[in-house]
């Protein structure tokens, strides 16, 4: 059947709140540090601009956020976080996540997509992003608290959507 990126609905909380807890746990890409209740996540999802899944055979193995970066003046900038199921990594369901929010971002009046904070050792997510056409910002040295205390670069992307 294939991998199909649509929008969530309520019973598809529970996955994707499993896969996002699992990320954050992960300590290595999220900057959140704590889990989400299910009360918390049907919330936080329901209040982004879009909230996509990925489902294959009816089985959630991934989902994204889109909302706006910033507010008033800045409004235009959308963000957007991506998360894969762990078992699930290396079948380019990122990828069809990424271009999903990109189009999402684009009908939803959105200019430009920027990641505040792609974390450095992400070589997967880098890569992905350069392949897209984004573009590097710089690095921010020692941006990204890891769980065990050191620091790891992250580095801002940035594509603008009148170019897909």
């Amino acid at each position: 059947m294939g991998i199909i990126i649509r929008k969530y609905s309520d019973t598809d909380l529970g996955a994707m709140t499993k896969i996002w807890n699992h990320i954050v746990k992960e300590g290595q890409y999220f900057p959140q540090e704590n889990n989400l209740s299910d009360k918390e996540a049907a919330a936080f999802f329901a209040d982004q601009t879009f909230s996509g899944v990925a489902e294959e055979d009816g089985e959630i193995v991934g989902l994204y956020i889109l909302h706006p970066n910033n507010i008033g003046r800045c409004g235009h900038i959308a963000n957007a976080s991506y998360a894969v199921k762990a078992d699930q990594r290396g079948k380019r369901i990122g990828e069809k996540l990424v271009v999903h929010s990109l189009e999402m971002a684009k009908e939803s009046g959105f200019r430009i997509m920027q990641f505040n904070a792609v974390v450095a050792n992400n070589k997967g997510a880098i890569h992905l992003y350069k392949k897209l056409g984004f573009k590097e910002l710089g690095t921010i040295p020692g941006g990204f608290k890891m769980d065990d205390g050191s620091f790891v670069d992250i580095i801002p992307f940035y594509l603008e959507l009148s170019r897909i």
